[in-house]
This record gives C-alpha cells, structure tokens and sequence, in this order.
C-alpha cells in the first residue's frame, strides 16, 4: 500500500523471487505497470518484473503479508482504506519514516503492525520505473509473525533480520533524518554542500543533542557514535538531497511533521526545550505554504 520508490523496489524484488504481488498505488503506475510490467533498474541493468497493481486498497485482500509504505501524513488514511479487505492473519509491516507510524497504524487497525527499518537508496524514473542507487537493508521490530516475514524477504535476496534492538535503529534514522531533511530543504542543498558552510554542522549538532535529549527521556538508547556517522554521510552522500528537500522541489507535502515536528511534540511532553528542532520545523512548514 503506498507503492512509491520504497514500495516498488522491495515488490519486485519479492515478484522475481516468485511471490504474488500487488502494487496499491495512483493510476499513472497502474497503466505503467499494465503496459510494460514494473522497471526494476539496478546494478546497470533494468528488468520488468511481471506483476499486479491496482488503485484500489481493496488490492490487499487476501494477502499474508501487507506492506505500508504510504507518507506519514497519510498512515491513518490508508488504515482506514486498508482495514475492511485485511485478511484476519495478515502481518503488517510499516516500511515508513518516522518513528510513530506503526503506533498510528496499529491504533486504526486495532491489530499489531511490525516497523520496519529502511536502509535503502532508490527513487522513481518514471510511473512503473523504479532505481536503486545502493543498500536495501531492512530491520524488523519484533512482533507475531515478524521472523517468517522476514524469512521470505531473505529468500528474495533481501538482508532482513529481526533484531530486539529496531527501536534503536528506528530512532538512529530518524534522529539523522531530522539532522538533514530539514537543512536540506530550506536551503536546497545537498549534503556536502551543507556541510562545508560554516555554521551548518554547528547546528545540525544542536538538532542532534536535542533529540538524544527526547530519546533518552523515552527511554531509547542511541548509539554513542551517532555524531561521527552523522559527519561521514556528508563525504559518503555528499551530492544527496534529502527527501525532504526533493518533496519541496517537485511541490509535494513534505513529512516534516513527523520529524523535527515529532521532536518537537514529544519534547513538550517530558517538559525538554528543542528551540532548533522546533525552528526547523516551523520554517518548511512555511515553506511549504510558498511553494
């Protein structure tokens, strides 16, 4: 549900490895994927992966495994679209950003959703065209029927595990995300660029204590390094934009909400100040309004 670039990769990845998959994504894929299959452009190669997509959220019913990959603005939404067609056994996996998407799920659906941590470079061509640009790691929290899903994204040559420490990892992403996307999209700027201004990494380090600050009152451990490998994505990716930055460019509602936003939120909850994390937030949604 949700088939954008995240939700297109691991489809077609899934559909080589034999698995009936259905894409739920907008018309314009739908007629792509009907005319010439799914593009699967990877390692200097492009495959199309016969499989079905439709536009329709009743596209799930019957499947065992459902995947959630639609924007976090939109995770209730598609809950509620989603629910009347789930199979009574389907696991449900949230391949999203954020943090509290499976919460968001899970309290609409009245049933266990599984996160999923991403660790994947792709995005879209085209409708029905999707890139890999490197990893496509995935991380499971644990939950029922979290290790036999894995199993079959293993099977389809996927690095999946079950790890005990997701939430870690969860956190770990979204605490780097809420460092860049937004630096990023104010300035339209890749990371590279962001980091040789004097200043920049001075306060993404700002951003980054104010979220261990959040974590730990939450209760969730970071990892002591987080900074150094915050440092080593601005030489590893130093021409990435952030997605956040690449949905204000093409006019699209940003998921900014549901990062520096998120800190901001839960900041207020345990009485801890994030006047970065809160800045960030309010500028791009001002410069949303603009663009």
């Amino acid at each position: 549900m949700g088939a954008g670039a995240v939700g297109c990769y691991y489809g077609a990845l899934l559909a080589q490895a034999g698995e009936d998959v259905t894409l739920i994504g907008r018309p314009a894929l739908v007629q792509a994927v009907a005319r010439q299959g799914l593009l699967l452009e990877k390692g200097g190669q492009t495959a199309a992966i016969a499989l079905t997509a439709t536009d329709s959220p009743a596209g799930v019913a019957g499947a065992n495994v459902v995947i959630i990959a639609v924007k976090s603005g939109d995770s209730a939404e598609a809950a509620r679209q989603i629910a009347p067609h789930l199979a009574p056994d389907a696991t449900i996996l949230s391949l999203q950003n954020g943090i509290s998407n499976g919460e968001t799920l899970a309290a609409t659906l009245g049933r266990p959703v599984i996160p999923v941590v991403v660790y994947v470079a792709t995005d879209m061509a085209g409708p029905g065209h999707v890139r890999h640009h490197g990893r496509g790691e995935l991380v499971f929290a644990p939950g029922p029927r979290a290790e036999p899903a894995a199993a079959r994204f293993r099977a389809a040559g996927i690095d999946a595990q079950v790890s005990p420490d997701a939430a870690t990892a969860l956190w770990t992403k979204f605490a780097i995300n809420c460092c860049f996307n937004a630096v990023s999209a104010l300035t339209r700027q890749p990371y590279g660029t962001i980091a040789a201004q004097p200043g920049a990494l001075d306060t993404m380090r700002v951003v980054l204590d104010e979220c261990c600050a959040v974590a730990k009152a939450e209760g969730i451990p970071l990892p002591d390094d987080l900074w150094h490998r915050i440092e080593a994505i601005t030489h590893q990716m130093a021409g990435q934009f952030s997605s956040t930055a690449q949905d204000m460019m093409r006019g699209k509602p940003t998921e900014i909400d549901y990062l520096n936003g998120e800190i901001h939120r839960r900041a207020a909850r345990h009485g801890i100040a994030t006047p970065v994390n809160t800045a960030l937030w309010a500028l791009v949604k001002l410069a949303e309004k603009s663009a």
